[in-house]
């Protein structure tokens, strides 16, 4: 699969005035400042192949944004190489600029006072895109997106949920090859999320469109990114599929049972670590390995009415990765 997306040494680094607190120590900033080096993103390599959905994960103030703009031309970078589409972003070229977009879930594109439609007729004039090709585009857009209501309402009269589709359907109407998006779904319901999420996997399948995506929906991440990468502090801590991180974290699944008589801690222990106990129903935590011979004891040592395997919410396995640094040791 050829690369869509090349980084190699990445790095931003940013000087931030310190100040103290006070009259005296903003007298002291006007004579002598004092700054701090931030290192946003330290030294990070990745490849991303045409057509991949990767998701980039990290608390905040991890570096992600940060590299999205990178990317995306918006910021020039301290160090490394960069190409995106065989362009170096921070060149900006025109015919770069074409084929990206990027979108932030916290930043609007569309004029407020305007009808979203009128919006998308200055992006078509902004990228020449040809009239019969943007008829045929934003048809395709409107009818993924549902589009058709809101097209004529004030982009300030839509509801949150209205207005991200829109745009969504502003980024995309040059038919971009690749996809920045940061935060996509912030702030929307869990009906709109599962519909924006729906939106983007048929957008890839579509066209084939390659797709970096930061959010803090763990459900986004689940449903359309078979790789991920874990950026933490500037450093990019992994890159490798789902699935294999869960595994790699969370060595072990829960193990919940219903029975037909009362449980008790005691009785449990002896099957796996107990995590929860509420008189008919328990949770134990056993090694991946043992889940099944665990089970079958289990069956052999209690009435059993129900039992369940599970992995750890991705949620879950997210949160020890930056509480515990478990990939930065």
């Amino acid at each position: 699969m050829p690369s869509q997306i090349s980084v190699s040494h990445l790095s931003k680094f940013y000087e931030v005035h310190q100040k103290e607190p006070g009259f005296l120590g903003s007298l002291r900033a006007f004579f002598r400042r004092r700054y701090q080096t931030v290192r946003a993103v330290d030294d990070i390599s990745f490849e991303i192949g045409e057509g991949e959905v990767v998701g980039f994960l990290g608390p905040n103030g991890a570096g992600k944004t940060t590299t999205l703009k990178v990317l995306s031309g918006l910021l020039y970078p301290t160090s490394g190489d960069i190409t995106v589409c065989g362009f170096r972003s921070f060149d900006r070229q025109n015919e770069f600029l074409r084929q990206i977009t990027l979108v932030m879930g916290q930043k609007n594109q569309l004029i407020w006072d305007l009808p979203a439609l009128e919006s998308f007729e200055v992006n078509r004039a902004i990228y020449e895109i040809p009239r019969g090709d943007y008829q045929a585009v934003l048809k395709e857009l409107t009818d993924l997106l549902e589009l058709e209501p809101v097209l004529g309402k004030q982009v300030r009269k839509l509801s949150l949920g209205e207005r991200m589709k829109c745009e969504l359907a502003a980024a995309l109407l040059h038919r971009p090859r690749v996809l920045f998006l940061d935060e996509p779904t912030i702030g929307l319901d869990v009906t709109m999320q599962a519909r924006v999420r729906e939106f983007l996997a048929e957008y890839n399948r579509r066209h084939g469109a390659t797709i970096l995506l930061t959010s803090h929906y763990m459900a986004d991440v689940v449903a359309l990114c078979k790789r991920i990468f874990v950026i933490d502090r500037g450093h990019l801590v992994y890159d490798g599929e789902l699935d294999a991180l869960v595994e790699r974290v969370s060595p072990f699944k829960y193990v919940r049972i219903v029975t037909q008589r009362p449980l008790d801690a005691a009785s449990l222990a002896r099957f796996g670590e107990v995590r929860s106990v509420d008189s008919f129903e328990a949770t134990l935590i056993v090694p991946r390995d043992r889940t099944s011979a665990v089970a079958a004891q289990l069956f052999q040592s209690f009435p059993i009415e129900d039992v369940t395997i599970e992995d750890p919410d991705v949620e879950e396995i997210i949160g020890r990765i930056f509480t515990e640094k478990i990939l930065s040791q």
